[in-house]
């Protein structure tokens, strides 16, 4: 019918407007467990941004054997959580025949994505903030297969520390294994997780750089290889007014 047929051209001709107004690239989507995305930009993030300012690009790895689970630490509002949703952004545009927010991108055909992210309850059923989460941790735990792409952000935060860190762990641990064996950012304030990188195959340590003058902090929201031991909380505090 005709009206099909204008939804597509509308959809198509929406895609090409926000692409060449953008700066994004043409990916190349192809069969290999490959993720590799140069310069890659948060899609609305960049359209937010205060006139002046420049959206900070970063580069993503991924495939199923030298670089599998992205163990990425640093502090709060440095830009973790926004390169993993990128990311998943990123695929899932090129994947629907969008050009994406990069410089350039390879993507190899990934059959989900999966999130974990935020933190929201269920009161009404009697579901915890760590409950939800646990919930939703299972269920990419079940379901994801080698083809499929996860990003986890803060795993077992909403429970004790040391609680936490064992699920945490556990998690990367069954992740990174045969058992599924999916391409995954992990972004984590549980430093002990960076000792992932010494003991299982795939897993590569990245942080968020931060420059430190005195008491002056400065996030670049760039990240880089290795992993830190500090997550800043007490200058985070500060600059929240506590």
């Amino acid at each position: 019918p005709i009206s099909s047929l204008v939804a597509r051209l509308d959809c198509l001709l929406a895609f090409a407007i926000q692409s060449v107004e953008r700066r994004y690239c043409r990916p190349e989507v192809n069969d290999s467990q490959v993720i590799d995305i140069k310069d890659g930009r948060h899609p609305v993030i960049e359209t937010l941004m205060r006139v002046g300012e420049e959206y900070i690009p970063n580069d993503v790895y991924l495939d199923d054997s030298s670089q599998q689970v992205m163990i990425i630490t640093g502090p709060n509002m440095s830009g973790k959580s926004a390169i993993l949703r990128q990311t998943a952004l990123i695929v899932l545009m090129a994947q629907m025949g969008c050009f994406v927010p990069a410089k350039e991108a390879k993507i190899g055909v990934v059959d989900k994505i999966f999130t974990r992210v935020g933190a929201s309850d269920n009161i009404s059923q009697g579901e915890s903030t760590f409950m939800v989460e646990m919930t939703e941790v299972a269920t990419i735990l079940n379901e994801a297969t080698k083809n499929s792409l996860v990003i986890l952000d803060e795993i077992g935060r909403g429970t004790s520390t040391y609680d936490g860190v064992s699920i945490a762990k556990a998690v990367a641990e069954y992740i990174s294994s045969k058992a599924i064996g999916c391409k995954t950012l992990f972004a984590t304030h549980y430093h002990e997780l960076i000792s992932l990188e010494n003991e299982l195959d795939g897993v590569r340590n990245y942080s968020v750089k931060v420059k430190r003058s005195g008491e002056d902090i400065k996030f670049l929201h760039k990240i880089v290889e290795g992993g830190t031991d500090d997550s800043y909380g007490i200058e985070v505090a500060r600059l929240a007014g506590l």
